[in-house]
């Protein structure tokens, strides 16, 4: 499988052999680093452009280039750059095309990503854009389910919360198809997941998705609970996001109807989705789920600059 100069700018990108192949060498790397430092992209530079808030995508971008042997150039917000004085992102990005080998880039603005990989002529990966695509953080999600379950196929997994704003749920609900991972839908009708990705998960991998209200409705029936916040970022208007801000909570009492080994995963920050008390169950996940972006940040960086 040969990655080299590719773009991951939406799901769309990559395929099913794509997933794969990134899942593997994460496990490569995660095992290698156990014995200490890599060089396998040393003299490379990744240049992080994080025009939103990022704690995980960026430091474990940022991990996994150091972890790399390679070196970090990082943009993280509007007000410390030109584009405070008016310069426009592509400019910037042709510029910054100069001083690196790759590029991640997070943004509020739909559809960026593309433009600028369509302008520079190194790497562009997609930290994030606006409400549309996250198409990195389905990878570290598979690599821990496949980690926790040994496989992908056969599972059902409920996705739940924000699923109209959620770029990452986008994103991981196209990845769960093609990997024949069974889903069920979980929000507000107000937040259901947009007509265009149903459609595209139907017409495309045959996918007929369940739709619920409810999570007392699945968690008897679900290997996996992936649970996502509202996102008060998104809604244009506040009191919007006051109605929904609280419509799902995740606690123990919840839990006793649940399958003995199911897992509980979230792209993080959480914010109250999640009652404390269970981070120290066998259910819970999330934290080594955001460990997981270093091994498979790690493979996707090597990959498109074509060192594995």
């Amino acid at each position: 499988m040969d990655l080299k100069g590719k773009d991951i700018i939406t799901l769309e990108d990559v395929s099913k052999e794509d997933i794969e192949f990134i899942l593997e060498n994460a496990e490569i790397f995660e095992e290698k680093l156990k014995k200490g430092p890599l060089k396998v992209l040393e003299g490379k530079i990744l240049a992080t452009i994080f025009l939103e808030p990022s704690t995980r995508t960026r430091l474990s971008f940022e991990s996994a280039m150091h972890k790399l042997g390679g070196r970090v150039l990082t943009v993280s917000k509007d007000e410390m750059t030109s584009l405070a004085k008016g310069e426009n992102l592509s400019d910037m990005a042709r510029v910054i095309e100069g001083y690196c080998d790759v590029i991640a880039i997070r943004t509020p603005i739909e559809g960026a990503p593309k433009m600028i990989a369509d302008m520079v002529s190194v790497p562009v990966i997609n930290g994030g854009d606006g409400a549309h695509a996250h198409p990195t953080q389905p990878f570290l999600d598979l690599y821990t389910l496949k980690k926790e379950f040994g496989k992908l196929e056969g599972l059902k997994v409920a996705i739940i919360g924000d699923l109209k704003y959620g770029r990452t749920v986008h994103s991981l609900a196209y990845a769960l198809a093609m990997m024949g991972t069974e889903m069920v839908f979980v929000s507000p009708r107000e937040l259901r997941m947009p007509d265009s990705i149903i459609k595209v998960l139907k017409n495309k991998f045959g996918v007929e998705v369940e739709e619920k209200t409810k999570i007392e409705d699945i968690i008897s029936e679900v290997d996996v609970l992936y649970m996502t916040r509202i996102q008060r970022e998104r809604f244009p208007h506040e009191s919007e996001y006051k109605k929904m801000k609280n419509v799902y909570r995740l606690d123990s009492k919840l839990m006793k109807n649940s399958k003995e080994g199911m897992k509980i995963l979230h792209p993080l920050p959480r914010i109250d989705e999640i009652a404390p008390e269970l981070d120290a169950t066998k259910h819970a996940c999330y934290f080594s789920q955001a460990h997981n972006g270093v091994p498979v940040r790690m493979a996707i960086l090597a990959g498109v600059l074509g060192k594995i």
